[in-house]
């Protein structure tokens, strides 16, 4: 089973925003080691057994050098509440090099729990277009907070934006092309008073 709340030793990006601005832009909560609690049980998405590849001359990290985990920052809500959604990079690769992990690369989705549709993407109501180029040693992890408003988005923001049902739902975080593993989390209603 996947985890879907972040270690909560781990502190979050500072400055972090909420809404659905989502984290802080700059993407610069950077730690020199991984972090053991974050990898033990997640599977980074697209992280095959492929090796490496090796770093272009421009000095760019190739997407199968970076691995993407995303987190909640817990596994239930109640309706109303707004979700916060860690998204960590790591430099997988055996060489330092430079990776976009701002806002203009970055995207969470939330979808139904059969992954079959989209109900919101970070990109569609708050399309923040913050490049932040960090330079990544080998293992080095970049962690940056979005917060959702826990309703629905469309392409555009064109649409009537409602607040998602009682269920469960998936998530995943993207930088760049890379994918995370889906995660999964629920909503429930919240406790009727007597």
């Amino acid at each position: 089973m996947q985890p879907t709340a972040a270690d909560p030793s781990e502190s979050p990006a500072p400055g972090a925003q909420t809404g659905d601005q989502g984290g802080t832009g700059q993407g610069n909560n950077t730690s020199g080691t991984p972090s053991t609690s974050a990898s033990a049980s997640a599977t980074p998405g697209q992280s095959s057994a492929a090796a490496p590849a090796p770093v272009p001359a421009s000095g760019l990290c190739p997407d199968q050098n970076i691995s993407v985990v995303l987190y909640t920052d817990k596994p239930t809500y109640k309706t109303g509440d707004q979700p916060q959604f860690t998204i960590v990079t790591t430099n997988a690769g055996l060489t330092a090099c430079t990776r976009d992990v701002g806002k203009a690369a970055q995207n969470v989705v939330v979808r139904t729990l059969d992954g079959t549709r989209t109900l919101w993407s970070a990109r569609d109501c708050s399309p923040l277009q913050t490049v932040n180029n960090q330079q990544l040693q080998p293992a080095q992890q970049v962690r940056d907070n979005i917060t959702w408003s826990g309703t629905t988005s469309s392409p555009g923001c064109n649409k009537p934006r409602v607040q998602i049902p009682v269920g469960a739902y998936q998530a995943i975080g993207k930088i760049g092309e890379r994918e995370s593993a889906p995660i999964t989390f629920n909503v429930v209603a919240p406790a009727q008073e007597p």
